[in-house]
């Protein structure tokens, strides 16, 4: 994971973190200026239930003195108290000087920020995955006729094969045989692991088709129109 990306992930998992101990995020990426020159920038701006106001710097890794310092400084170049999220303090002195100035420090545990980084960046990546992967199928999906289009129809309504041999009241043999007949046409895709997969790639044929018969149909009627006048 790059640097920026996972600081954007201990930020999203910081702020949520704050909301769910009952602070309210009032502003985010708080710039600070002087006499209109930018300054600084602040991670973000929270009220506790109290009503004190803190300004909040966010640490992807362990708070040290530097970091301290700059949060004591931004938070009383705007008024407010000193509050940093992070992994705790990078060594004692940190830990000391951050009691001294009165900076508030919420530390989150390394397993918790590391695993919901991790796990975010995973649920990305996958996601991305499956939408790229289903997307260069779907491109390459023939159009059904209307025969096949009925069949996938059946498809997105019944919910397993056996529930879709008694609607179309045949047995579930030929059920599959009508799958891999649509798979050799090129109409649904080979790989296909469940019958949940099949059904959603059915709709999203069912639903090209419907949009395509739309098209034609608005081509149509502009071409009427065009003969018209």
């Amino acid at each position: 994971m790059s640097a920026q990306r996972r600081w954007r992930s201990s930020e999203r998992i910081a702020l949520g973190v704050l909301e769910e101990l009952g602070y309210k995020i009032i502003e985010t990426k708080k710039v600070i200026k002087i006499r209109g020159v930018d300054i600084c920038e602040v991670d973000a701006i929270v009220e506790e239930g109290s009503g004190v106001k803190y300004a909040v710097e966010i640490k992807a890794g362990r708070i040290d003195v530097s970091g301290i310092r700059q949060a004591y400084v931004n938070a009383a170049l705007l008024g407010l108290k000193p509050l940093i999220v992070s992994k705790g303090f990078a060594d004692r002195s940190a830990e000391e000087l951050a009691k001294e100035l009165g900076v508030k420090v919420i530390e989150l545990s390394d397993y918790f920020l590391i695993e919901a980084e991790e796990l975010e960046l995973i649920v990305r990546n996958s996601i991305e995955s499956i939408i790229d992967e289903f997307l260069s199928i779907i491109i390459e999906l023939q159009s059904p006729s209307q025969s096949d289009l009925e069949f996938l129809k059946n498809i997105v309504k019944a919910r397993t094969v056996p529930e879709l041999a008694r609607d179309l009241n045949i047995s579930i043999d030929e059920v599959i045989d009508r799958i891999k007949d649509l798979q050799a046409k090129k109409i649904l895709p080979k790989a296909i692991k469940s019958y949940r997969i099949l059904r959603m790639y059915a709709q999203v044929v069912v639903l090209m088709s419907n949009l395509r018969s739309s098209l034609e149909q608005l081509n149509t009627i502009l071409r009427e129109l065009l003969e018209r006048k």
